[in-house]
């Protein structure tokens, strides 16, 4: 089982700007319309995991469903998928592990971890595997931060970087256990 963050940041270490928007990560050029290494991130993972908050912008972006994989959304709040995605979109809400444990059992080994409190979340219960994390270089002044507070340290080993479309630095880190 590998849970693995997939994630853009400002280069003061931001998700979403100071209005949880996300527009700031389109302003680089990429003339020859690259996805930044996303097909062959997605072609390893079996399921996604976000929270609401995530899904909800995703879903503000007005465009077909991206996600050809399950996406489980972590909600204490919402009682029914959205429209349209029923059979996409599976709820889910308790502890973590137990959550973890659930999607497993389906099946689901591969995961990819996203949005802001959902990382932090799984952070703060040492469930990350792997963070590649690609740094847009803007600063954002405020916003939603990628990481939080820790009871300890994690220590993560670097394994690679990569720059992208000349502007973007793309770094993976394997969790030292």
């Amino acid at each position: 089982m590998t849970n693995i963050v997939y994630i853009a940041t400002s280069l003061d270490g931001f998700i979403a700007d100071k209005d949880n928007k996300v527009d700031w990560l389109h302003d680089i050029p990429n003339p020859e319309g690259s996805d930044l290494g996303f097909a062959d991130f997605m072609a390893r993972i079996d399921a996604l995991v976000m929270g609401r908050n995530t899904l909800k912008i995703v879903l503000s972006f007005g465009i077909d469903w991206p996600y050809s994989k399950p996406v489980f959304v972590l909600s204490n709040t919402l009682t029914q998928v959205p429209e349209g995605l029923e059979g996409k979109v599976f709820l889910v809400k308790g502890p973590l592990k137990e959550v973890l444990t659930q999607i497993n059992n389906q099946g689901y080994h591969e995961l990819y971890i996203d949005g802001g409190k959902t990382i932090q979340g799984f952070l703060k219960e040492d469930l990350i595997d792997e963070l590649i994390i690609t740094t847009i270089p803007v600063l954002l002044g405020g916003g939603i931060p990628l990481f939080g507070e820790l009871a300890s340290p994690l220590k993560f080993k670097h394994v690679k970087a990569e720059r992208l479309v000349d502007y973007l630095i793309q770094n993976h880190f394997i969790r030292q256990r």
